[in-house]
């Protein structure tokens, strides 16, 4: 979210309203701040409309500084402007919007709503010194305490499961479990056993008894990782499990309380999913009570500086940033980062990885392994650095280069290997037998 900000606590969006015109139901206006509005005609949105040629999810808006943008969500009739068919557009003077045969009229704000940031840069494991993060780590401090059910939004590589650890460990929940489920690894054939847990011979294979996630994290919370990708066919099953607080093991004869707060990440845009008939309206906003945007890296460049002396402080090797080079700095501002923080945090770890404890650090360096942009804002995320092979070999070789750097920095622990590199420990074993690193395959 675009923000200006004012002074060390405040930043500055200028919002609007929305009056249905010619409605026959008696809809008030829809203010239009900081927080994203959704217009549609599914119960669930901030502006519910009868008209059968608005799409269920049909636009968002929100305030920036430089006015409302107002987004379709890949609806069936689109979202207009005049006589133009929008995808995104950004208002600030009165006009008329046309979703299916509903017209609205949108009057701007006459002054700018003042939003409070955190005026700290840190909120448990996340840093950021931008007004977006600052504003991030405000409204996660409310959240925080609550036992409402959160979505995370954001590109891969953002840090969203470091802002689902951060909400349950600033919770009253945090001396309880926090389990991850990732929904991208569960298999449509197995979900309802991984989800809600199996009694032992309840099928083929079911040797032994399966505990449901929920019922691990029984008093703490559950984090379900990339929901996007959940089989659309558990969705109502989960939704269910949501809304009534109890579970019924597959092969079970009786239901058991659960007392459990969701946080959900996707990387997906669920309310498009839910337009394409990918993903359940009603299971969104169970999940989706609050939500938060993680900005991708490349529109937050001047956080690079504390991410990274937080990245050497968790390496331990908080003193090994002074040694990086001002020229490497430059360098690092200038790309694109289509892996995000992730992709910084790996760069830290090669480089530390290769670092004989002396000497300047390069770390712009190891671009050279991975990608380099194709130029100041191509959005693509650039291309390999070794344009004259197959794009499977350029990749072979980057792997073979950062887990044999991480496997040398780590003394070949898996369990470490898997937190630096952000992935599961078995992800870990597959990649160190494919490249034959370590004694894991030749």
């Amino acid at each position: 979210m675009d923000r200006t900000l004012v002074g060390a606590t405040k930043v500055e969006v200028r919002g609007g309203t929305f009056t249905v015109q010619e409605a026959t139901d008696d809809l008030p206006p829809l203010h239009v701040g900081a927080e994203p509005r959704i217009i549609g005609r599914r119960p669930g949105c901030h502006l519910v409309l009868a008209d059968k040629k608005v799409s269920a999810t049909h636009c968002e808006i929100v305030a920036t500084d430089r006015g409302v943008r107002i987004r379709d969500l890949g609806s069936s009739n689109g979202t207009h402007l005049g006589e133009f068919r929008i995808v995104e557009a950004l208002l600030h003077k009165p006009c008329t919007v046309r979703c299916g045969d509903t017209l609205l009229a949108f009057s701007p704000s006459k002054s700018a709503e003042r939003v409070p940031v955190s005026k700290s840069e840190r909120f448990g494991p996340l840093v950021g010194s931008t007004p977006a993060m600052r504003a991030i780590f405000e409204k996660l401090g409310v959240l925080a305490p609550t036992t409402v059910s959160v979505l995370i939004e954001g590109e891969t590589g953002t840090g969203k499961e470091l802002v689902a650890q951060a909400i349950h460990d600033k919770s009253d929940r945090a001396d309880r479990p926090f389990v991850v489920v990732d929904c991208s690894a569960i298999p449509a054939s197995l979900a309802e056993s991984m989800l809600f847990g199996h009694e032992k011979g309840s099928f083929t294979g079911a040797t032994s008894r399966r505990v449901s996630p929920f019922v691990e994290a029984h008093g703490g919370t559950v984090f379900l990782d990339e929901l996007g990708e959940l089989p659309l066919e558990i969705q109502p099953k989960l939704l269910r499990v949501l809304a009534e607080q109890r579970i019924m093991s597959v092969g079970g004869t009786k239901y058991a309380p659960v007392n459990v707060r969701v946080v959900a990440a996707t990387r997906r845009d669920l309310l498009e999913e839910i337009n394409r008939g990918a993903f359940r309206d009603d299971l969104y906003f169970r999940v989706a009570q609050e939500r938060i945007t993680v900005p991708a890296l490349r529109d937050r460049k001047d956080d690079l500086s504390p991410l990274l002396h937080r990245l050497f402080e968790v390496a331990g090797k908080a003193t090994a940033y002074r040694r990086v080079t001002g020229e490497s700095l430059e360098r690092l501002e200038r790309h694109d980062w289509p892996g995000n923080v992730r992709e910084l945090r790996n760069l830290v770890t090669l480089a530390l990885a290769y670092d004989k404890g002396s000497g300047p650090i390069d770390l712009a360096a190891h671009l050279n392994e991975r990608a380099t942009p194709k130029g100041k804002g191509s959005g693509h995320g650039g291309v390999t650095s070794r344009p004259g092979h197959p794009y499977a070999r350029s990749k072979e070789e980057h792997d073979r280069h950062y887990f044999k750097g991480l496997y040398e920095l780590t003394k070949g622990n898996v369990t470490e290997m898997s937190k630096r590199a952000g992935l599961n420990r078995e992800t870990v074993r597959i990649y160190l037998k494919e490249l034959g690193i370590g004694g894991y395959g030749g």
